[in-house]
């Protein structure tokens, strides 16, 4: 088989990241510059000063890749680079770091889809992986499921109407004073807590799709909380973590496995940030027991924004022959699937 080695640079939101990849499945180097600590402070992430702290770091970034994966740019076939979605500042450092590599090494430019990125993160993890499968992103800006019928054929047959599972994780954390990032705060003490103490909404579609919608359970939690404030009442911020956390689940869960059966799959790879969610894990780990239907997951590095993920799915647009104009500008609201 044909060795092409793909440099890729990932900058969409809070990461910084640079790496290299072989044939989209072996990673050489993938290196992160993480701002969270800085965002911390904020309780969450700051467009202006993420875009600010990408261009400290992105040269110093992409050359660690280099030199951990032990190459030059000489030995590079293609730069892979995330072009949308993401937050336009961010994401505008990245590809014009990328766009004048590509120019000054004559290599071709691969823009490449984050939410493609994520999902191919599980072929890094699991070597023999193939389409067609169905794959839930979820994180912190990003919900859908997505029926992947190529490497770059992508059906969405559902997402989020309103807040991202992570966003909501957030908001609801920084209710219960838990700080940012809110996700793992919430898993960990979701575990000393009753899941069916409270019973927070399920958003269901009267139109058969399936969609998502947590603006309804994140608000139910706030009002929740709001009560037993004006009552002064205490509260069990475990319980409510839990029960949070179910409702969250339960809809990720039913939604998922609806589309297996409709679509006749048996195969799921699970892939963004939230994926790296122990209760998540183990509800659908058991789920696809009882269904037969095999459940993927990637190693939490590759579960957060990393460069390793864009360099695979730039692989796989590379042996497609999507090769990118040295115009193509970033794209905040970019589509699955938009050419």
């Amino acid at each position: 088989m044909d060795k092409k080695i793909i440099l890729a640079i990932e900058s969409s939101c809070d990461e910084t990241a640079a790496a290299v990849v072989v044939n989209g499945r072996e990673v050489l180097s993938n290196i992160i510059a993480s701002q969270i600590d800085t965002h911390k402070k904020f309780g969450g992430v700051v467009p202006e000063v993420a875009s600010r702290m990408h261009i400290e770091a992105v040269d110093s970034v992409v050359k660690a890749a280099l030199l951990e994966a032990g190459i030059s740019i000489d030995d590079v076939d293609a730069i892979g680079v995330t072009y949308g979605p993401g937050l336009v500042g961010a994401l505008l450092v990245g590809l014009q770091y990328a766009k004048g590599l590509a120019l000054g090494s004559k290599k071709p430019l691969i823009g490449v889809n984050h939410i493609q990125g994520h999902i191919s993160a599980n072929f890094i993890e699991h070597k023999d992986l193939k389409p067609p499968f169905v794959s839930l992103v979820v994180s912190g800006g990003h919900t859908f499921i997505v029926h992947v019928k190529g490497y770059r054929d992508f059906e969405v047959i559902g997402q989020t109407r309103d807040d991202a599972a992570g966003e909501a994780y957030d908001k609801v954390a920084r209710a219960l004073g838990l700080g940012y990032p809110g996700g793992p705060k919430i898993d960990k003490l979701a575990k000393q807590g009753n899941k069916d103490a409270i019973e927070f909404p399920r958003a269901k579609f009267q139109d058969d799709t399936l969609d998502f919608s947590f603006s309804g359970v994140k608000s139910a939690v706030l009002n929740y909380l709001n009560k037993a404030k004006m009552k002064e009442e205490e509260v069990n911020k475990a319980d409510i973590a839990a029960s949070f956390q179910n409702a969250i689940i339960d809809v990720l869960k039913t939604n998922l496995f609806l589309t297996c059966e409709r679509k006749g799959i048996k195969k799921i790879a699970v892939a963004g940030g939230v994926a790296s969610n122990s209760c998540l894990r183990e509800t659908l780990l058991e789920e696809g027991r009882k269904k037969g239907i095999e459940i993927l997951f990637p190693s939490p590095i590759l579960c957060t924004d990393n460069a390793a993920m864009i360099g695979s799915a730039a692989y796989f647009n590379y042996q497609e022959g999507a090769v990118s104009d040295l115009n193509i500008n970033a794209k905040p609201n970019l589509k699955l699937g938009e050419r």
